[in-house]
């Protein structure tokens, strides 16, 4: 781990600050570029003034041998108490890892709904922010239902993320994707999908996906940094179409195109 937290961190007290999770393999964090940009991006977004060199030395300081998960937090650092003005210093920048095993990928999810909302208009909707509680609370609601994950709904009750991840359905022949209004987080996973889509033939639609249309679709999967592309088998117990061998053409195709290009 790179950094520490005081007791007067505003991250700490406050939840005020952002993260960024990446995987590390063969020596290099994969898409290195985008979750720099992403989480530079995230702290100016809450007036957090954090350079790329600060975060990418972070990063390159976190590597070892063995394939990693990554995180990277930056908080707007120590403050006096009260919510604003914020009178902090500088931001606070930790690095930690953590295991990461190919026994990962690929391996079918099961969902359930969950009981709670995502804010769709919220102004951090699309930050990854450290006040995470909502999906801790989801993800503790698919662990007591004996399930993988939590599908979650925005205000309008349509699709927006689950607590982990974005998601896609194969409908008639297109990938639909929730867009940001929806309230979803702009995955790194999710953007190389959309681009490497089109090359499988596959037109990828953003917009806004209604949870009784993934009943209907031909393929269901949801996408992050650490698991890559991961088929949905069921959702509330009902039996979702099974994609898992266009999920396995797509997962290669971002991979190749990714690694290739970096």
């Amino acid at each position: 781990m790179s950094g520490t937290v005081g007791s007067e961190d505003r991250g700490f007290t406050l939840g005020d600050g952002v993260f960024d999770t990446a995987l590390a393999r063969d020596g290099a964090v994969f898409a290195r570029a985008r979750h720099v940009a992403r989480l530079v991006a995230a702290a100016q977004a809450i007036g957090i003034a954090i350079g790329a060199g600060a975060i990418e030395a972070a990063l390159d300081g976190a590597l070892t041998p063995a394939p990693a998960i990554i995180r990277t937090t930056v908080t707007r650092g120590t403050a006096a108490r009260g919510l604003w003005p914020a009178s902090a210093g500088a931001p606070t920048l930790i690095v930690s890892t953590a295991p990461w095993t190919p026994a990962l990928l690929g391996q079918p999810a099961r969902l359930i709904t969950a009981t709670g909302r995502r804010n769709e208009y919220s102004p951090t909707t699309n930050l990854k922010t450290l006040g995470y509680l909502d999906h801790i609370l989801a993800a503790r609601e698919a662990a007591a239902a004996g399930v993988d994950d939590a599908l979650i709904l925005n205000t309008k009750g349509r699709v927006a993320c689950t607590t982990i991840a974005n998601v896609f359905a194969l409908i008639a022949g297109r990938l639909i994707t929730p867009s940001l209004a929806e309230g979803c987080l702009p995955g790194i996973m999710r953007a190389l999908v959309i681009e490497a889509a089109p090359a499988l033939g596959i037109a990828v639609e953003e917009r806004p996906l209604a949870p009784q249309a993934l009943a209907g679709a031909d393929a269901v999967f949801v996408t992050n940094s650490v698991r890559f592309l991961r088929p949905v088998r069921s959702l509330d117990g009902a039996l979702l179409g099974d994609g898992t061998d266009m999920v396995n053409r797509l997962q290669e195709l971002v991979l190749r195109t990714e690694y290739n290009d970096r």
